[in-house]
């Protein structure tokens, strides 16, 4: 399968798209797939963009709107995470992921999802420790200080990514893992972007918690975004695995902003499926989302709890018997905001309820009272912004649980 890799796109869907038609044309062969490592800028109207931390100075509609409204269509399926400069109204309607418009997904918060028998795992988001214990608060209209939070990740992403044991063939995050630059040509990244040198002596560029995430999955590939420059690296684990790591810059004239390659791939059909060890793990952690401000603490060894979330078996098969066995990712993107009408004045922000979350949310809590309590929780909390949490209206913090997680 070939893929088309791209660093961040600040809204230039028209410009790498067009660019993967000239490599195309150039080299005679054909993009299946395409991601993007965030800074999307899914901005479908002006009200959007009053929920994007931009300068005012900066902000611009740019291409989306019309891939939104149906006047255009993306030409080769896209995958994308969040970054740092997005619309957060709209991803937070879908905190597990979904179609932000025909052909183009968007993983969610975390996610994993197949492809042609290519496993892809995602983290959205930039981090943050005043956040990442915090739950997912903010809804709109956003203050200034919650237009940022929004997208700093939260602790329960990354604690249900630790819990994947089946093999992850690519990983995309926005911000690089920290310490990374310790496994490519620090010097020559250190000459191009000279201010990163204090955090680079200190060990504190990039992420912390995606640094835990490449020791712990050992993926194939880890795709990156953020610092808008090109750095390759290579990771060699315990047994002899590796990681070949690629960071891309933004989407500009005479920068590195896109890369193709190809990888394995044991599936001739393009359809996106779903995972079935991700679908589990969600289902069994529900009852550790949280809608408020207060720190909250994922359970670790030694807890009066359930510590580990890799799923049984069984587990497994209850996941697949709610989708009949068929875990292909329906096309059932729907328009939820008002399309861009051009020189009209943006409305206050408001959350729209997405039927996709929703009939996602559908199918586990048929399984129990408990699921359905969680999983209606996080539902609402993305579409509505209610902050509640039916299940455990205080949670005590357990001397055992760990913050690191």
């Amino acid at each position: 399968m070939k893929i088309a890799v791209e660093g961040c796109a600040h809204g230039e869907l028209d410009k790498i798209y067009e660019t993967i038609k000239d490599l195309e044309q150039i080299h005679g062969f054909k993009i299946d797939l395409l991601i993007i490592c965030g800074d999307f800028q899914a901005v479908r109207n002006a009200s959007d963009m009053e929920c994007m931390a931009v300068p005012r100075k900066y902000q611009e509609m740019k291409d989306f709107h019309s891939y939104y409204s149906g006047e255009k269509k993306a030409p080769v399926l896209t995958i994308v995470i969040g970054g740092n400069h997005e619309a957060s109204n709209y991803l937070a309607e879908l905190p597990y992921g979904g179609w932000l418009c025909d052909n183009i997904y968007y993983m969610g918060y975390a996610g994993v999802v197949n492809v042609r028998g290519v496993r892809i795992a995602g983290l959205s988001g930039i981090y943050k420790g005043h956040d990442y214990l915090k739950g997912r608060f903010e809804a709109p209209p956003y203050t200034e200080s919650a237009k940022r939070s929004a997208y700093h990740i939260r602790n329960i992403d990354v604690f249900r990514l630790k819990q994947l044991q089946e093999p992850v063939d690519v990983m995309l995050s926005h911000d690089w893992p920290r310490g990374i630059y310790n496994y490519g040509n620090k010097e020559q990244l250190l000459q191009r972007k000279q201010f990163f040198r204090e955090e680079v002596e200190e060990n504190r560029l990039g992420c912390r918690p995606s640094e835990e995430l490449l020791h712990k999955l050992r993926p194939r590939y880890w795709f990156a975004a953020h610092l808008h420059c090109k750095f390759a690296a290579l990771v060699t684990h315990e047994g002899k695995s590796c990681t070949k790591f690629l960071a891309l810059d933004k989407c500009l004239p005479n920068r590195d902003f896109l890369q193709t390659l190809d990888i394995d791939s044991n599936d001739e059909n393009l359809e996106l499926k779903y995972d079935l060890e991700w679908l589990s793990i969600l289902q069994s952690t529900n009852h550790l989302v949280a809608t408020d401000q207060k720190s909250h603490y994922m359970p670790g060894p030694g807890c009066n709890q359930r510590c580990e979330f890799s799923p049984t078996e069984e587990e497994k098969a209850e996941v697949s018997e709610l989708f009949s066995g068929n875990l292909t990712i329906p096309p059932n993107f729907a328009r939820t905001a008002p399309t861009f009408v051009p020189g009209s004045r943006p409305s206050p922000p408001c959350a729209y309820p997405n039927p996709q979350t929703s009939s996602l949310c559908e199918k586990p809590t048929t399984l129990s009272p408990q699921t359905r309590k969680a999983t209606t929780c996080l539902a609402q909390a993305a579409t509505t912004g209610a902050s509640f949490h039916p299940q455990k209206k205080r949670r005590r913090k357990c001397l055992n649980c760990s913050p690191e997680t």
